[in-house]
Order: C-alpha cells, then structure tokens, then sequence
C-alpha cells in the first residue's frame, strides 16, 4: 500500500497544482488556492516522511499530519465548490479523491494505533 498512496498523493498534488493555474487571477482565488495547494502538498509530504519514521510513534504522528491536511484540503475543495468559485466535473473528481486519501489514512492511523494498543496489554 505505501508506494501505492505515495504515488495516489503525488498524482493528487499535481492535479491540484492544474487546478489551481486554471483559476481566475484575484486576491480570493489566491487565498484558496494557496491553502488548497499547501494541504494538498502536505499530505503527501508528511505521508512519505512518515514511512520514514524512526519509531511507531514517529510514523504515528506523521501519519496524523498527513490525515489531518487531508482532511483541510477536503475543507477547502468544498469551500471552492460551494461558493460557486469553480464548481465543474474536474473539482468534484479532485474533492472525492482528497475524501479517499484522507479516509485511507484515518484507516492507517488508527491501525497502527490498534497495533500499538495490542502490544501494550
């Protein structure tokens, strides 16, 4: 799974970097994109540095960063859409793979979580 996601976060990344050329120059549109483009990339910075763990716990709390951007790019996509800023076909296909991803690593987490939980009893 983890050069699965590594590459489904990267391919995620640059999908959002198309969508983010393809907006409309204002200061709005600025804001959003650059917080749409900073979770986005965060999400699968800290998803790879969490393989990168040096400890379970380490990979844990990467892992929850990663969880967490995911989370926000999802917020912000639905913000983008919402507002009607750019609602198409494209944006709706970025937002349900943000809900993936995310969802992915909510599972993970709380996987290793359990592991953790289990080796302590």
């Amino acid at each position: 799974m983890s050069n699965e996601l590594k590459t489904r976060t990267k391919i995620f990344v640059l999908s959002v970097i198309q969508l983010a050329r393809k907006l409309p120059l204002n200061d709005l549109n600025f804001i959003i994109a650059k917080q749409i483009l900073r979770s986005a990339t965060s999400t699968g910075a800290n998803y790879r540095s969490a393989l990168r763990g040096k400890s379970t716990a380490d990979f844990i709390a990467k892992l929850s960063i990663a969880e967490e951007e995911a989370d926000e790019c999802c917020y912000w996509l639905e913000i983008l859409i919402e507002s009607g800023i750019w609602k198409n076909h494209e944006t709706e296909i970025l937002l349900n793979e943000a809900r993936q991803i995310a969802a992915i690593l909510t599972t993970s987490c709380r996987t290793a979580k359990s592991k953790i939980s289990k080796k302590d009893q």
